[in-house]
């Protein structure tokens, strides 16, 4: 499918879905609630998303100090990025969404299986499909000479 017309139809249809729910929710419980709801949400969100952005950044630190590359922290921070932004619009849908991505096993097996997708990571030879994945070790051989051995 083309990505501009599902662009296009998450760009028209995820508001007009979060306008729906709202009207049901607020006709359920009022408004005022409903105006409540989504400001707490909204409070609460941002909250959390800075103590995990903090949690994250502690673990880029840990792994920088140990020689590794921060690879999978920096991607957890990028949906927690993603996470925050979708929980400052209003509405019970992307709240929900961006509540999911708080959650730190789903957020990880995300990244983990776009990454599998991708093609970058590999599960084991014979380890079960949910195990940890490992990398993929290309050797290139070839030739070299320095040039003030001439």
């Amino acid at each position: 499918m083309n990505p501009a017309i599902v662009f296009l139809a998450l760009l028209i249809g995820a508001p007009l879905a979060e306008l729906y729910v709202l009207i049901e929710v607020g006709s359920q419980i009022g408004a005022l609630s409903t105006i409540l709801i989504s400001i707490f949400t909204a409070v609460l969100g941002a909250w959390l998303v800075r103590m995990q952005g903090l949690a994250v950044l502690f673990r880029v630190q840990q792994s920088l100090a140990r020689g590794e590359p921060p690879a999978l922290e920096l991607m957890e921070g990028a949906l927690l990025l993603v996470a925050g932004l979708v929980l400052l619009f209003p509405g019970f849908i992307t709240d929900a969404l961006g509540f999911l991505l708080l959650v730190p096993p789903l957020r990880r097996g995300l990244i983990l299986r776009w990454l599998r997708r991708q093609d970058l990571l590999r599960p084991a030879p014979g380890a079960p499909s949910d195990a940890a994945p490992q990398r993929r070790v290309e050797v290139i051989e070839g030739e070299f000479r320095r040039e003030e051995d001439r």
